[in-house]
């Protein structure tokens, strides 16, 4: 069993930065991957980013390129995520995701990963 859990949302001006923390514990993840997703009000679950466990491979959705990064501290089981240059429409719930068992990267669909955290809010003022 995985347990996963989010840190980090809050309420930051237009063009300002947070990081989200996703705490994991449970069991190894050497063969791993966490993603992270977001729902805003009104519109479905959206893939923003993942990472491999082992070896750091990253991928992110087109409209957070070079504005959020996703990071992982293998000492901690932690994964980040960096999001810089904020804009309204990322304001969402935040959620982490972990798959452990597919050999596939990247993971792109909600309902590839079996572990989700509870989320946390991030609002974005304008």
């Amino acid at each position: 069993q995985v347990q996963l859990v989010e840190s980090g949302g809050g309420l930051v001006q237009a063009g300002g930065s947070l990081r989200l923390s996703c705490a994991a514990s449970g069991r190894t993840f050497s063969s791993s991957v966490l993603g992270w997703f977001r729902r805003a009000p009104g519109k479905v679950r959206e893939f923003v980013a993942a990472i491999r466990w082992s070896g750091g491979s990253t991928y992110y959705v087109d409209s957070v390129k070079g504005r959020f990064t996703i990071s992982r501290d293998n000492a901690k089981n932690t994964v980040y995520l960096q999001m810089n240059s904020l804009k309204p429409e990322d304001t969402a719930v935040y959620y982490c995701a972990a798959e452990s068992r597919s050999t596939k990267f990247p993971l792109t669909s909600w309902n590839e990963y079996d572990y989700w955290g509870q989320g946390t809010q991030v609002t974005v003022s304008s």
